[in-house]
């Protein structure tokens, strides 16, 4: 059963031979089409599925670590139970403590924020959006989950091993890192997290090419490029930010390999440990801060522009309004995008940095506030008097900018070297990028899933659980971390395992205790996530209509379960934007329907 092959102007012989040759891949095994897929639409519930097991995991390791935090002089056996010898007692060891925060940061970082919210949404909204049949190259993309699959391997191996997980912070910092003798976390722990990250880097660049390739090559008719919904220029950015440092990152991780294991010195000059003097000189541990923060800064744009561009389409759908200054908007992405790259020694300010070239680093560092900044303006806009239609994407959406606003007034101080250099590694330092990068982006990625779980499974997600997830988790994370900054401005140091000892912070006893009791619940209501989740795969109320929030862009032409070349007949062609919501009487107009001859300009 084959069609005829229609090639559109803009479209690519790839797509007719997917129009030509879909239907037979109803026919193929479950291995090769649930495991080593090549339709996109799979591959994003992979990274999304593989992403909700690495976030339970990094989630219950700072829920253990905060009970030790909230309870210094207490013992817990269930600690002892989790992590058997580093909890003798019920009691953290120190330097298991800080193997805990390395593996949190870690797994949250890059394993869900980056591969979990890129690689899910990337891969399911790019080339159903854009008009195509699948990605630029399926193989390629499906590596990219399989390298992304073997990370995780290694990074889990890595908590079972006898010397216990790397223990270097999640930035691994040299000499710590680099010296094997330093600690037990420095041992093969520590080999197996470069690895772990090497393989991570991997699946990053192959993605990220395939997305870059498809907005730009893969377009169905009538596309352009200011035709673009806001997510597939957001995700367009974050795939070139990733390509041109994660790179970087890959280099600074074999240069510390090679310091570790063949006796090199990149990082490492007049080290003294114990009685022993090391032979190692001229190396630079400075070196490896500019390395790793060169893709460490961009890497927060990484995992906040899917988020933007999400919440930009979600609040447009449901506040039943076209988004408000779309080019403004493109304009501030670039802008991001662009000084993503130039404020990377605002994490080094305390490094005995030139204090001209700190401020330098100062300006741009607060000049990325102008494009943050039209943002939100413009988000607030798109909702006023919008008929905002309150779902829980909707929601997490409007709590993703009240997030993005707070957490980013934060960052103000901290881009400032003078008042850095007072709140440099302290809770305040904690609490500004938990809320502005971690809860905003878990926000981000909590409203796409609620809106495109319904294209994903077929189904929706359960409502009512919907708003006690976010109502708790919102209120919730305000409670854990806005209290932080209060410690951090009265100098507590973050990464320690027992502050009770210093007079100075028992005042905040009472605090720690709280914020441990809030976060346990907080947990556990993202487990009740996870059940519904899993719960409307197979048991949610099925959808009936392609088009169940009443959207424009192309995604919702499909029908209602696509298969593997996502339109049945001919790909659609695009004759408008995406934004065309509240006209002409109408309220909503698919960007498949012609302009007409009376219709009024956007």
């Amino acid at each position: 059963m084959s069609e005829s092959i229609h090639i559109h102007p803009g479209s690519t012989a790839h797509d007719a031979v997917h129009d030509d040759h879909h239907h037979g891949h109803h026919e193929q095994s479950f291995i090769s089409k649930y495991i080593f897929s090549q339709d996109h639409k799979t591959i994003g519930k992979q990274f999304l599925i593989t992403g909700i097991i690495w976030a339970i995991i990094g989630g219950l390791f700072s829920v253990l670590f905060r009970l030790q935090l909230g309870y210094p002089d207490q013992s817990f056996p269930i600690l002892e139970t989790f992590f058997g010898h580093w909890a003798e007692g019920g009691t953290i060891k120190p330097e298991f403590y800080y193997a805990l925060v390395t593996m949190h940061g870690t797994v949250l970082v890059f394993f869900v924020l980056t591969a979990g919210l890129s690689g899910t949404f990337a891969n399911l909204l790019i080339p159903l959006q854009v008009g195509a049949r699948d990605m630029a190259s399926p193989f390629m993309n499906m590596l990219s989950y399989w390298f992304f699959f073997m990370a995780s391997i290694v990074m889990i191996a890595s908590l079972f091993i006898h010397t216990g997980p790397a223990s270097g912070g999640w930035t691994v910092y040299p000499p710590l890192s680099a010296l094997g003798q330093a600690s037990e976390g420095s041992k093969l722990g520590m080999d197996l997290w470069i690895v772990a990250m090497a393989l991570f880097v991997v699946s990053s660049l192959l993605g990220g090419l395939n997305y870059i390739a498809t907005i730009l090559n893969m377009r169905t008719k009538g596309m352009s490029m200011t035709r673009l919904p806001l997510t597939i220029w957001a995700l367009f950015f974050t795939a070139v930010l990733g390509v041109l440092s994660f790179p970087v990152l890959f280099s600074g991780l074999l240069l510390l390999l090679f310091d570790r294991n063949l006796g090199t010195s990149f990082y490492l000059s007049d080290i003294v440990v114990g009685t022993d003097i090391l032979p190692n000189e001229g190396g630079s541990a400075i070196l490896f801060q500019h390395l790793f923060w060169f893709l460490g800064h961009p890497e927060v744009y990484i995992i906040l522009l899917p988020a933007m561009g999400m919440v930009s389409e979600i609040l447009s759908v449901n506040a039943r309004k076209p988004i408000f200054g779309y080019m403004a908007m493109l304009g501030s992405l670039f802008a991001i995008a662009i000084l993503a790259f130039l404020v990377w020694a605002h994490h080094m300010f305390v490094t005995g940095l030139n204090p001209f070239l700190g401020s330098v680093f100062v300006l741009l560092t607060l000049l990325i506030a102008v494009p943050s900044a039209i943002k939100v303006f413009n988000w607030l806009t798109t909702l006023w008097r919008g008929n905002i239609r309150l779902f829980p994407s909707t929601l997490f959406a409007i709590g993703f900018v009240s997030l993005f606003i707070s957490g980013g007034l934060t960052g103000i101080f901290l881009g400032n070297s003078t008042i850095d250099i007072h709140l440099h590694d302290t809770m305040f330092v904690v609490a500004h990028f938990h809320i502005v990068m971690g809860v905003a982006s878990m926000f981000g990625m909590f409203a796409g899933v609620y809106h495109w779980f319904p294209k994903m499974f077929g189904r929706y997600l359960n409502s009512t659980l919907g708003y006690i997830h976010f109502w708790v988790t919102m209120i919730g994370s305000y409670l854990i971390f806005w209290p932080m900054h209060y410690e951090g401005l009265a100098g507590m140091p973050r990464r320690y395992l027992d502050k009770s000892i210093w007079k100075s912070f028992n005042q905040f006893g009472d605090l720690d205790k709280m914020i441990t009791v809030v976060s346990i619940i907080v947990f556990a209501v993202q487990l009740m996530f996870v059940f519904n989740f899993f719960y409307s795969i197979f048991k949610g109320r099925k959808v009936t209509t392609t088009n169940p929030w009443g959207a424009n862009t192309l995604e919702w032409t499909t029908p209602i379960n696509p298969g593997h070349g996502n339109w049945t007949g001919e790909i659609p062609e695009v004759h408008r934007w995406a934004y065309d919501y509240g006209k002409d009487g109408r309220e909503f107009i698919p960007q498949t329907e012609p302009v007409g001859a009376n219709e009024s300009k956007h």
